[in-house]
């Protein structure tokens, strides 16, 4: 495994951290500009993955946060996409981009799916994949700078990393519709009244409400929330197989590479703003 580790409980690579203290793990992100999520970024996301079979031996509790100042995640790295599938013929770049989203999907059906209880704690930018690792959490603390978007469908595309399947089985259809879409955000306080956000904090106090939650959580019988969890919280595993093949067969249109060629050219200082 790349980067420093101390123990099994303490990791600082290129992109990410992580480390264990009280029976809660936090997980930091810290690629700049907006931790955009690449080939680097999946690899140690999935050594840490791999680590929680033990980690969680000793842990209650998950805190998934951003140390850039932009947001907590911008979602996937559009240019390093751009970059390798513009030199590919169109059957390889396919081929490519679904081994890559298939390894995404199995990284985050493993947080998913972790019988600890997780809280991603956002601001700011939380757009594309990055809600879409939000929405693997079992609760979503956002500071009230903290805005959500899919901005797929400026690409000809639509969320790849298991967005729509986890938003039904939290929302309603109505939210799912809205947001993938019009391609429009919402900002917190929209985000707790559709109940896609637990808490809305001021700025810069998500990761303390964090905190203070993980640890009020290490109070309750580890049992019985773990069941609670499994009871309310399945992993629609079909809906998602289905995402990776409608997201592959758009991936080869004409559209998308226009779409992710402008964005690449874009001259924006945060081009993926709406």
């Amino acid at each position: 495994m790349k980067g420093t580790r101390l123990s099994l409980a303490q990791f600082k690579g290129t992109e990410l951290s992580w480390e264990l203290k009280s029976g809660i793990i936090e997980l930091a992100l810290h690629r700049g500009p907006c931790n955009e999520l690449g080939s680097a970024s999946l690899v140690e996301l999935e050594n840490f993955a791999a680590a929680l079979d033990e980690l969680e031996t000793d842990a209650h509790a998950l805190i998934i946060h951003s140390e850039m100042k932009a947001g907590f995640c911008a979602g996937a790295d559009l240019r390093e996409l751009y970059s390798r599938s513009s030199k590919m013929e169109k059957s390889e770049a396919a081929r490519g981009v679904r081994d890559f989203l298939e390894r995404i999907h199995r990284m985050l059906n493993r947080i998913d799916a972790s019988p600890l209880t997780t809280i991603a704690a956002v601001h700011g930018v939380t757009f594309g994949g990055g809600f879409e690792l939000a929405l693997v959490c079992d609760l979503i603390i956002a500071d009230k700078m903290a805005r959500f978007c899919f901005p797929e469908l400026r690409l000809g595309l639509i969320p790849g990393f298991g967005g729509i399947p986890r938003l039904k089985r939290d929302l309603g259809n109505a939210v799912v519709r809205d947001l993938l879409l019009t391609g429009r955000s919402f900002n917190a306080t929209k985000a707790q009244q559709i109940g896609l956000v637990s808490q809305v904090v001021s700025e810069g106090e998500a990761l303390r409400a964090a905190r203070a939650t993980a640890a009020q959580l290490g109070k309750f019988d580890r049992q019985t929330a773990v069941a609670a969890k499994r009871f309310i919280k399945p992993i629609p595993h079909a809906e998602l197989r289905k995402e990776i093949d409608l997201f592959c067969e758009l991936f080869t249109r004409p559209a998308v590479q226009a779409g992710l060629k402008r964005f690449v050219e874009s001259t924006a200082a945060q081009p993926y703003l709406p």
